[in-house]
């Protein structure tokens, strides 16, 4: 027959191959429904489901791929069956070729060849349509062997350039248009030779029961396939060893077909030759040989037997476990040649493997403090062993019917170690994986095991990262649940603390928000981010603060938990695939929900706003007049000592203050909370030392104005108050220069002293108000303001805690309160009483100006109203007495100079020493503050250290860093 013919004939089947083979496993999945979960792997059935197969095979028989694929060629060809048997032979063979290209499976090299060739052509229009559609085609998973196809398609448009090859050609392109990327075993189209074709359609059943996820997942369909292996279909002549049994048509394949002299050499396959062809029906008679041999070397079937064994943990007749050694090891009475001994050594080493997982399974499984997510580990490493025996099972299926039926087609069909470590392959691979993943996950836990489980999946492996992945989805299946629970009704059920969120009962309410919940960081599995995780956390202890604190259990409205969270393993591997949308998304969404109603409960039922900014009012002395007024009430209370002040007066002062300024339109919420608060008292305190006001915070505020908050409000109040009643204080030394100064300018001898009060009082003026300047406006106002903003902006309670805390903390630091300051500050304080000190000087002062300057007018007056009686005015005896208390007087003055001198020299060195201090401070502020308070270099010029730069102080500071 010309090639021509043969050729429109391999066309023809091109186009019939994937019907044809659709129909085939069609017909197999029907063999195999009826024998699923029936026949066992045993091959015990009862004589009903005999019946029942033997009625179905002879009603499928008549019908068979082969029978239609006959029929096929004899209506291509237009003969009879006799005349197309070399034709159908042929079909055969290229319906089951497992030929493959010497090429690199390269998508873009294929597309990139085939738009080369659309150029050639001038078709340039199509090349570009090409593009555009392949593009679009990589955008969607509709194929998942898109080479396969474009590799098909490339070929057969240039079959019609390439005659000579077509034929070699054809099995490539037929092989690879089949998906067998679904199974990674060398050989895919091998089987256990020794079943017939209608033994293998019955125990189908055995794979079909298999699930997708398991082991067998790629074995057994190793062991089930469809086509016979390619050995046997590139043998141009029959197999020698044959059954001699008589079977139908249908139940035949390749090698059992006649074959004739009339072949075509141009028609048969590369390296074949034609041979005789034996009758139809009958085939060569081999004697299955014995599995045990009665003497000399171990059989190789006993070997398989032995090995099936192993493959379970179990010692076989001759390979057992050492225990010393860890190992399978051969018994070293076995006479064994050297290729079976290695042979026999690899597989056993799947028996180490099994028992390595099943160790720890079963050891694991029964520790119920090793928690739900390691139950779940367990689990899943269970159900992978589970698809492992189910495997063992078809094979130990197969190892009895050759023992039930004695005798086989070919003893090269039989099962053989060669044959088991072709189909054990990738089992073994995933062994080694879960062998290898037990080790890397003992001694962990909880989210830490789940984090060791996601770390192993990060692998270019698709089989084992979908392992790694189907496991990942069982283990975290219990954190997802933890997780869902928690941010959706607040409640914690942690028993064997294996979620990130952990809590201590021993807390108490008060202090919810800040002790009772916290963040397990060992446990935060990898795939959840700290930020996630920060937000979970949140969540969950808003919820617990309105319950449990704001005592508000009204859920809001747009919190619902979805209907499908994570009830199944199944959707926590959804979530697991989507952790950046789904799971972000309802995170983000559960978070921003919970927290802007939780800071609405705050701000509505509790005022927390309303009283943060009472806290600048009062405590930090943000309301003027009222600060002012109580000052002036509490003067008289204040001077005394600290031990003779009692608290109902003091409070009674703080109410009438409030009653008498515009603090009395305040919420009586605000002012119920105001109170007055003594400090301790130390020897030779007065009340300005020891006086303080008070703010009383309870219930959900004091989550906010911590114990630790108020603290710190109280020695800012102290701060601020001492610098308060220095501005006072100077306030009062100005009115007693302006008041008295009038008066003494009949005393010229006291013009010097006073000149010299003045100027002092001056320098303490200047430095006071630029100090009230820099606190009031560059600390609280400027803090103030950075605070409200945060605050305004605010997303959860955390937020607006923490930007109060930095409130706090930055007028402390500049307020010079913290430890790093506390040399500044002490020497701040005693510039503060030097100024106390300088006032009671000045008033000693002019207490003993004032009583001479009195006694002088009286001894005037009495000289004039005598004068007036005409009378002498004086005795000599009194001007005597007269002019020695003016000598004794005008003798004080020195004393009171040097006693100013000195004053103001101290209080000078002191100022000096703080302005170098602010010159060397880290803090900005600081030290521009030191410029404002020697503005006109008065301390500059005595105090050499002051005379540095600022850039060279700042340069210097560097190169110490």
């Amino acid at each position: 027959m010309s090639c021509f013919y043969f050729e429109g004939l391999r066309q023809r089947l091109l186009s019939c191959s994937f019907a044809l083979l659709s129909k085939w496993r069609r017909s197999s999945s029907l063999m195999r429904v009826y024998g699923n979960d029936s026949v066992t792997f045993n091959g015990y059935i009862d004589n009903k489901l005999k019946a029942l197969l033997a009625d179905t095979m002879a009603t499928l028989e008549q019908k068979s791929p082969n029978v239609l694929l006959q029929s096929l060629c004899c209506r291509i060809t237009g003969k009879s069956e006799a005349e197309v048997a070399h034709q159908f032979q042929y079909a055969v063979r290229v319906v089951g070729s497992n030929y493959a290209p010497s090429i690199e499976r390269d998508e873009f090299l294929v597309s990139e060849k085939i738009k080369k060739e659309l150029l050639k052509q001038r078709r340039e229009a199509d090349a570009a349509l090409f593009s555009e559609l392949h593009r679009k085609l990589q955008t969607q998973g509709v194929l998942k062997h898109r080479w396969s196809v474009l590799y098909l398609l490339l070929s057969l448009s240039e079959d019609h350039l390439k005659p000579s090859s077509r034929v070699g050609n054809y099995g490539a392109l037929f092989a690879h248009a089949l998906p067998r990327d679904a199974h990674s075993t060398p050989f895919y189209f091998t089987r256990p030779q020794s079943l017939a074709l209608c033994y293998g359609e019955k125990s189908g059943g055995l794979s079909a029961s298999v699930g997708t996820s398991g082991i067998s997942s790629l074995g057994v369909y190793t062991l089930n396939g469809p086509t016979p292996t390619p050995q046997s279909f590139l043998a141009s002549q029959p197999p020698q060893s044959a059954v001699e049994v008589t079977q139908p048509l249908g139940s035949r394949l390749a090698w059992a077909l006649p074959v004739s002299n009339s072949v075509p050499s141009a028609v048969a396959p590369p390296n074949t030759r034609p041979s005789p062809a034996p009758p139809a029906q009958t085939t060569r008679v081999v004697n299955r040989p014995r599995r045990d041999g009665d003497s000399g070397e171990v059989s190789e079937a006993a070997l398989v037997r032995d090995i099936l064994y192993v493959f379970q943990g179990i010692d076989g007749k001759y390979i057992k476990m050492s225990a010393q050694e860890n190992c399978y090891k051969m018994d070293t009475k076995v006479l064994l040649c050297k290729s079976k001994c290695d042979t026999s050594s690899r597989l056993a080493e799947l028996g180490w493997l099994h028992n390595k997982v099943r160790k720890y399974a079963d050891a694991r499984s029964l520790d119920r403090a090793f928690g739900l997510v390691g139950q779940s580990f367990c689990a899943s490493l269970h159900q992978e062993l589970k698809e492992y025996y189910r495997l063992l099972s078809v094979l130990h299926s197969q190892l009895q019917v050759e023992d039930e039926q004695g005798v086989t087609v070919s003893t090269e069909n039989s099962l053989t170690l060669r044959r088991l470590l072709v189909w054990m392959y990738d089992p073994k691979i995933r062994l080694k994986t879960l062998a290898a993943l037990v080790e890397y996950c003992q001694g962990r836990k909880g989210g830490e095991l789940a984090s060791a489980v996601h770390a192993y999946g990060k692998t270019g492996d698709p089989q084992m990262r979908a392992l790694i992945q189907h496991i990942l989805s069982l283990v975290s299946h219990p954190i997802f649940n933890f997780l869902y629970r928690w941010i959706y009704d607040g409640e914690l059920e942690d028993t064997y603390h294996e979620f990130f969120v952990a809590s201590d009962p021993n807390v108490k309410t008060d202090r919810l928000w800040h002790d009772k919940y916290s963040l397990r960081k060992s446990m935060i599995p990898s795939f959840i981010t700290m930020d996630q995780a920060r937000k979970v956390l949140l969540i969950g202890k808003s919820i617990n603060f309105l319950h449990q604190v704001c005592h508000n259990r009204t859920p809001p409205v747009k919190i619902k938990p979805p209907s499908n969270s994570a009830d199944t393993p199944k959707e926590a591997a959804e979530l697991l695939s989507d952790l950046e949308g789904t799971f972000q998304e309802k995170i983000d969404s559960a978070y921003f929900d919970t927290s802007k109603y939780l800071l609405d409960v705050l701000n509505r039922d509790y005022q927390l706003l309303d009283h943060l900014q009472a806290m600048r009012r009062y405590l930090l002395l943000g309301q003027g007049d009222f600060i002012r007024h109580l000052m002036d009430l509490l003067k008289p209370e204040l001077v005394r000592p600290a031990t003779t002040l009692y608290q109902h007066n003091l409070t009674g002062i703080l109410e009438t203050a409030v009653r008498a300024t515009n603090a009395q339109f305040d919420n009586p919420e605000i002012l119920k909370r105001l109170d007055v608060r003594l400090l301790e008292v130390s020897p030779g305190d007065t009340g300005w030392d020891v006086f303080s006001l008070d703010y009383h915070v309870d219930g959900p505020l004091a989550t906010v104005f911590t114990r630790e908050c108020m603290g710190h409000y109280l020695r800012v109040f102290n701060f601020l108050w001492r610098a308060k009643r220095m501005e006072y204080t100077l306030t009062d030394i100005w009115k007693g220069q302006m008041c008295n100064g009038k008066l003494l300018k009949t005393m010229p001898e006291l013009s010097g002293v006073l000149h010299q009060c003045h100027i002092l009082a001056s320098e303490m003026v200047h430095f006071i108000h630029q100090m009230q300047y820099y606190i009031t406006f560059e600390v609280l106002e400027c803090s103030w303001d950075e605070l409200w903003n945060k605050v305004q902006k605010a997303q959860d309670l955390d937020h607006i805690i923490a930007a109060h805390e930095v409130f706090l903390d930055t007028i402390i630091s500049r307020c010079l309160l913290d430890n790093n300051t506390r040399v500044t500050f002490m020497q701040l304080r005693a510039i503060f009483d030097q100024i106390i000190e300088f006032q009671n000087a000045q008033d000693s002062l002019y207490r003993t100006a004032l009583e001479e300057l009195a006694l002088r007018l009286q001894f005037e007056e009495k000289k004039q109203q005598k004068e007036k009686e005409g009378q002498w005015g004086v005795t000599a005896a009194q001007e005597a007495e007269h002019k020695k208390r003016i000598e004794e007087f005008q003798e004080t003055i020195p004393k009171m100079r040097s006693q100013f001198r000195i004053l103001a020299h101290f209080y000078q060195s002191i100022v000096q020493q703080f302005l170098v201090l602010l010159m060397t401070s880290p803090d900005e502020s600081l030290r521009f503050l030191s410029f404002r308070l020697d503005f006109n270099e008065h301390y500059r010029a005595r105090e050499p250290r002051l005379r540095v730069s600022l850039g060279a102080t700042r340069g210097r500071r560097l190169s110490n860093i």
